[in-house]
């Protein structure tokens, strides 16, 4: 009998041992779930854009729709007519509400939280960098603003397979960079039309960030090194002339690589007729017919470009030329352009060198979509491959000794920046990558 009493007083021991530490293990685990309850109830993260708490309101966004007006968009959301005509009056002097709202564009709206939801303020972005605040909340003011912008600087390097466009686009990048390189920088040392299978670059450039998020695309290419036919181009970028702000490209001997003319108004486009005197066409009995111009073959639509800086002296049509645009760049030289599909500038407008002056078209006498490219020296039309035409400004004496001091570290930095092709598996080995990182 002592032994099974004692057998039992051990058991309820044991029990009451599991108990306690089951009891513990309870205790222990309480904790956690506090703390998790504790998270649960965080206050929200603050919200600001536009330099408001969007925590504040109820946050409404949409674009701008076909009928849609300032008043409309304001009458949806609660507000009377009297207040509407009354904020309008005021903002009118910031802000052309009647006539500056495009459809497409967004805006957002700042609505109290009640079971209104009336509009206290209303946000117009007419692009990514800028927008137009209307607040009404107490007094009504309006102003424009500008989001926050940030520059990364990154450098890239490339093989080329068949063209540079091509190269950059197997990365994803954006042809901006292909059109600073091919119509800002490199337009008159380099032939892009001719590159040759093995040339490379590296590139040092600036990608622009609107917000922290939003890519803005490239905004600027501080160096760039080009081998071409195994013969090195440099560029850097400098400000030449403080005062003016002008921005320009020179060589590692402070050499402008700018001329005063482009070589053609159109980016990547081939010739299909030259400047010829003694042409003859099939079409007109074999008869000489003249051709005065060099026609530039591209497709409807693409960009036309003025050559150089001047003063638009003729934007019309005729039966012959169809819609053309003429320019007097100085009492020396003028340029030419035909068939336009649509003109882009007014007579007495000026134009600087790479500005849009129109759009490749067929209009006028013409058989294929193309630009007639004419050229005048002292009111003489030539042909514009066969003249010395002038350099831009060069750098100024005083400005050489800054120049070549600023440039030292860039191009120990471009020159540092080893070309590593990479070879992407899923693709035609034979095809060359980019090299892309952060510097």
């Amino acid at each position: 009998m002592d032994r099974k009493r004692k057998g039992n007083l051990g058991n309820k021991y044991l029990i009451i041992l599991a108990l306690v530490l089951g009891f513990l293990s309870c205790k222990k685990e309480e904790k956690p779930l506090i703390e998790q309850e504790l998270a649960l109830v965080e206050e929200p993260k603050e919200i600001s854009e536009f330099g408001f708490k969007l925590n504040d309101f109820i946050v409404k966004r949409d674009t701008i729709k076909n009928g849609d007006t300032f008043g409309f968009i304001l009458e949806r959301n609660n507000v009377g007519y009297p207040k509407i005509f009354h904020i309008a009056q005021k903002a009118k002097d910031t802000f052309n509400i009647a006539r500056g709202l495009q459809v497409g564009k967004p805006y957002t709206l700042l609505c109290a939280k009640d079971s209104l939801e009336t509009a206290k303020c209303f946000i117009y972005q007419p692009n990514l960098e800028e927008y137009v605040v209307i607040n009404f909340q107490d007094s009504i003011h309006a102003y424009t603003s500008r989001k926050p912008i940030k520059y990364v600087e990154k450098t890239i390097t490339g093989v080329i397979n068949s063209s540079i466009s091509e190269t950059l686009d197997q990365q994803g990048v954006s042809a901006v960079l292909t059109n600073k390189l091919a119509d800002d920088i490199f337009a008159w040392t380099i032939d892009f039309r001719r590159l040759q299978k093995g040339d490379r670059f590296k590139v040092i450039y600036n990608d622009k960030y609107i917000d922290d998020s939003i890519y803005a695309g490239v905004h600027n290419v501080k160096a760039a090194y080009f081998e071409h036919n195994n013969e090195p181009f440099y560029a850097f970028r400098f400000r030449s002339d403080s005062l003016k702000g002008n921005v320009d490209y020179f060589n590692e001997e402070a050499k402008n690589l700018r001329r005063a003319f482009l070589k053609a108004p159109v980016t990547f486009s081939r010739i299909s007729s030259r400047y010829n005197l003694k042409r003859r066409i099939a079409v007109y009995g074999y008869q000489v017919r003249p051709h005065k111009g060099t026609d530039f073959a591209a497709d409807i639509g693409t960009p036309i470009k003025a050559t150089a800086n001047g003063t638009v002296t003729k934007s019309s049509y005729t039966g012959g030329n169809g819609n053309y645009v003429k320019i007097r760049h100085n009492a020396t030289y003028e340029t030419q352009y035909l068939h336009m599909k649509k003109r882009n500038v007014k007579v007495g407008q000026y134009v600087k060198q790479g500005d849009i002056i129109g759009w490749v078209g067929m209009t006028g006498n013409t058989g294929g979509p193309h630009v007639c490219y004419r050229f005048w020296v002292n009111g003489k039309q030539v042909d514009p491959f066969k003249q010395k035409l002038p350099e831009a400004k060069p750098i100024s004496d005083s400005l050489k000794t800054e120049y070549l001091e600023f440039i030292k570290p860039v191009k120990y930095q471009l020159d540092n920046i080893n070309f590593k092709p990479q070879i992407d598996k899923k693709e035609d080995p034979k095809k060359t990558t980019i090299n892309q990182a952060n510097s």
